[in-house]
């Protein structure tokens, strides 16, 4: 995430302003957040993280999302964009937008330097009150690491760790798996 722009908007007057809003901007209890400009690796982990999903569920009562469709977190007074959604059944549009949605079962984020400590911890417990959602999943791309988040109980989640080329990541949401090796296809890792 970027520095927050010191200026202080209703929920109205941020979506007015998204709409013709050269780049994008998270909506944080009135603060507006400058998303973070994205890189090669981010771009090549949501596509090939999406492409999958796409085949997968291509079929199936799924829908799939990456980028540009906002969440609305309510009890926390958020909008923001989640990498990569996915909707079981029909989506659910906040106010009848169809740019903003109310009802992913699973979210994906990858991570960059800037963001992996609030997609972890705040941006989570954000998601984790959305009653539908059920499955977190983090991609770092400075190295080959997942982590899962499923929920298995209220208030309860458990975590998976993938870091080995024939790891497979399985959805327990969601019919898919993923190698690891897939997903970082193409990924370049900075020199160390």
């Amino acid at each position: 995430m970027q520095s927050v722009e010191q200026q202080y908007l209703t929920p109205e007057e941020y979506l007015e302003r998204e709409e013709t809003a050269k780049d994008k901007s998270e909506y944080i209890n009135g603060q507006i957040i400058p998303m973070a400009d994205g890189s090669t690796n981010h771009n090549r982990l949501a596509g090939n993280f999406y492409a999958a999903l796409h085949l997968a569920l291509n079929d199936q009562d799924y829908d799939v999302f990456i980028g540009d469709v906002r969440l609305w977190i309510p009890q926390c007074n958020v909008y923001t964009y989640p990498d990569i959604m996915i909707i079981s059944g029909e989506a659910e549009y906040h106010e009848n937008r169809n740019d903003t949605i109310i009802n992913p079962q699973v979210i994906i984020e990858i991570l960059s330097p800037s963001t992996r400590g609030y997609d972890k911890d705040k941006k989570f417990k954000n998601y984790r009150t959305i009653p539908s959602f059920q499955e977190y999943i983090l991609v770092t791309q400075t190295q080959k690491h997942v982590d899962q988040y499923v929920k298995v109980d209220h208030k309860q989640w458990s975590l998976y760790e993938y870091n080995e080329d024939d790891d497979k990541i399985t959805l327990q949401t969601v019919p898919i798996e993923i190698t690891l090796a897939d997903l970082y296809k193409r990924v370049k890792f900075p020199d160390r």
